[in-house]
């Protein structure tokens, strides 16, 4: 037998089933990396969905907060609040607080900046109202003030809507605001004081 034919055939062999090797390996590499990369993707669906559905309660549940504080204005500057009226704004408040407090953990900071600015201006004014309520305002807090504060809110919250939109990647054109509809002045002119120069 010569030993050069047993060498060629053992690296034939060799060869054959490293070959073979190489190819499964390759193969589970390509597999592994796919799979990283559908779970990558996955995650990614998932934290966007996660978002979205955040940013869509923290922004109804901070116009709904907005909106009670308008209307528990509305119900001072008319009559005494009842608990019911009390309970309405403090459930509004509560369920406001919750999301804020999830979307301290989920929301990046390019929304936790203008989210922050709404939170403060929402705290400041349901204290304020309360003040007012209580018959315990500070120095140049009435009804007309907090509904200056009240309609200074609705800015922010467009702010913070605009934020999270394009965090979304769901924003449009830079530059281009989303209107509300409404009069929005009308708080305004319904707190303001008569004139009564002669």
């Amino acid at each position: 037998m010569d030993v050069g034919a047993v060498l060629i055939a053992v690296a034939g062999v060799a060869g054959t089933l490293g070959g073979a090797l190489l190819t499964q390996r390759g193969a589970e590499k390509a597999k592994r990396r796919e799979l990283e990369m559908a779970q990558a993707l996955q995650e990614a669906r998932e934290s966007r969905e996660l978002r979205r559905r955040c940013y869509s309660e923290l922004h109804r549940d901070a116009r709904q907060f907005c909106t009670a504080l308008s209307r528990h204005l509305y119900v001072m500057r008319d009559r005494t609040p009842g608990d019911e009226d009390v309970q309405a704004l403090e459930s509004a408040k509560g369920a406001y607080r919750d999301c804020w407090s999830e979307a301290l953990m989920i929301a990046p900071d390019g929304v936790i900046a203008p989210a922050q600015e709404v939170n403060r201006a929402l705290n400041k004014l349901h204290g304020q109202v309360k003040r007012l309520e209580q018959g315990n305002p500070r120095l140049g807090e009435d009804l007309y003030a907090a509904a200056v504060t009240q309609h200074g809110i609705w800015a922010l919250v467009a702010d913070m809507r605009d934020a999270m939109r394009r965090d979304l990647g769901v924003a449009g054109e830079a530059g281009v605001r989303l209107r509300s509809s409404g009069d929005a002045d009308a708080l305004l002119r319904d707190f303001e004081e008569p004139d009564r120069t002669p």
